[in-house]
């Protein structure tokens, strides 16, 4: 595994991997979800799939998030997570390995900005995989009233929301409204129909931030050819090995049935 640091548009440095295929059949970009980093066990499952069918993978830690790269979580916004996701996709247009189209996958915010990339560009995008994936903006805050009644007022009110991470112990997320403001600008459903390359949806059976029926509004506004499973029992984020070998065998065999 290679590892570099480039810039993007805002002069901040972004921490990227880059896995090489020896003998190269295609690239897929791997993207972290709100607060994620490019080496979490759900996104090196993600990324393996690919690797394991001949792909070279880029990972990435976008700049505010818990990775490598610069910012700060607070700061955190849609927008950001994917403007650097088109300025990664952008240097690596510069790179021997580089190929179009592209395979996409992403978790949670990752999923949203993998989409709407996938949606503005469809014609370098060779498969898309948003896995708990953000719909809409509003798709959120509906979800935060279902399954934290009280949390999201909270948050409008004090400016701040205030979290314990559950994947850095003793870590302390504290967040911006300004967060909620920005992702409500944003909404996969109304260019749905330029998904037309293959497309994966996946989400655990107890994903509250992204539940199942969210998900299955996007799915059926799909097109193309298009799959989704839900993973019995497990939450938003994967960490369960059981659960992380199940959707490693889903990617592989979704692969199977779109690579030539």
């Amino acid at each position: 595994m290679q590892k570099t640091t480039i810039q993007n548009r805002k002069r901040q440095n972004l921490v990227v991997a880059i896995e090489q295929a020896e003998s190269q059949r295609g690239l897929a970009f791997v993207m972290h979800g709100l607060g994620g980093y490019r080496d979490a066990p759900h996104i090196q499952t993600f990324a393996k799939a690919f690797y394991d069918k001949g792909f070279t993978v880029v990972r990435f830690d976008t700049a505010n998030t818990f990775g490598e790269s610069d910012g700060n979580y607070e700061d955190a916004t849609t927008t950001n997570y994917y403007e650097d996701l088109e300025d990664v996709i952008a240097w690596a247009g510069s790179q021997l390995w580089y190929r179009e189209p592209f395979a996409l996958t992403g978790h949670s915010l990752g999923g949203i900005c993998t989409a709407l990339y996938a949606e503005k560009h469809p014609e370098k995008v060779l498969a898309l995989a948003p896995i708990s994936t953000v719909v809409s903006g509003h798709l959120s805050v509906e979800a935060y009233k279902r399954f934290e009644p009280g949390k999201l007022e909270d948050w409008q009110k004090t400016g701040w929301q205030t979290r314990m991470s559950a994947s850095r112990p003793g870590v302390t997320k504290k967040l911006r409204w300004s967060h909620m403001e920005d992702r409500l600008r944003y909404d996969l459903l109304p260019h749905a129909n330029k998904l037309t390359m293959p497309v994966l949806l996946l989400v655990g059976e107890r994903d509250e931030a992204t539940p199942p029926g969210h998900v299955k509004i996007l799915f059926d506004a799909l097109p193309g050819s298009k799959e989704m499973h839900v993973v019995k029992d497990a939450p938003h984020t994967f960490r369960d090995p059981g659960h992380l070998q199940q959707i490693e065998m889903i990617f592989s065999l979704w692969i199977d049935s779109w690579l030539r």
